[in-house]
């Protein structure tokens, strides 16, 4: 099956992490601006003096920042475990999605629904294809619409009756054409 991304998936990948990255920045972002926004709406209430007021803002921001400076150490401690696991049992290591499709390259074990174990990629590549049910509920292949279809038609008219003439009976021709479209697809 060929690459349908225009990219590639490895740039998809990294745009992905890039957004991650930026929605941590954002949270981050937001933290401070509420911490700020509460803690001097608190000093307000409560007549708190300046001294005060800025000690709590630079224990709040200590505490985001270390939030920040621990999450590596988060994943970091949690990969170890995971790839710990994976060391001990084949069948817990890396999980591949395939919700849009793919191929499989390698011969490649993987549980049944009903039990038993199954095998693909034995013999050479071997494409999953995600199905979706169409309109009149028959399972099929899922597609995420192909080339656009472009219909041209030359009108050749010497007045304005011929012309709304042959404009119904186009009309009528475009219909049909899209309503077998739509029974096919």
């Amino acid at each position: 099956m060929p690459d349908t991304t225009l990219f590639g998936e490895e740039l998809e990948r990294e745009i992905g992490d890039l957004e991650i990255e930026l929605n941590r920045i954002e949270d981050l972002a937001g933290s401070v601006g509420a911490t700020v926004a509460t803690t001097l709406r608190r000093a307000v209430l409560d007549g708190r003096s300046l001294n005060n007021l800025l000690a709590d803002v630079s224990r709040r921001f200590a505490d985001i920042a270390l939030k920040a400076a621990l999450k590596p150490l988060d994943q970091a401690i949690s990969g170890a475990i995971s790839s710990l696991f994976t060391a001990f049992s084949p069948n817990l290591g890396p999980v591949t999605a395939f919700a849009r499709g793919g191929v499989i390259n390698r011969p490649t074990y993987f549980p049944m629904g009903l039990g038993g174990t199954g095998l693909a990629g034995e013999a050479g590549p071997e494409a999953i294809l995600p199905l979706s049910r169409g309109p009149d509920g028959r399972l099929g292949v899922a597609t995420s619409g192909g080339a656009p279809i472009n219909i041209q038609m030359t009108v050749n008219a010497s007045d304005a009756g011929s012309f709304v003439k042959a404009e119904a009976e186009v009309s009528a021709l475009l219909l049909r054409a899209v309503r077998r479209g739509a029974r096919a697809s």
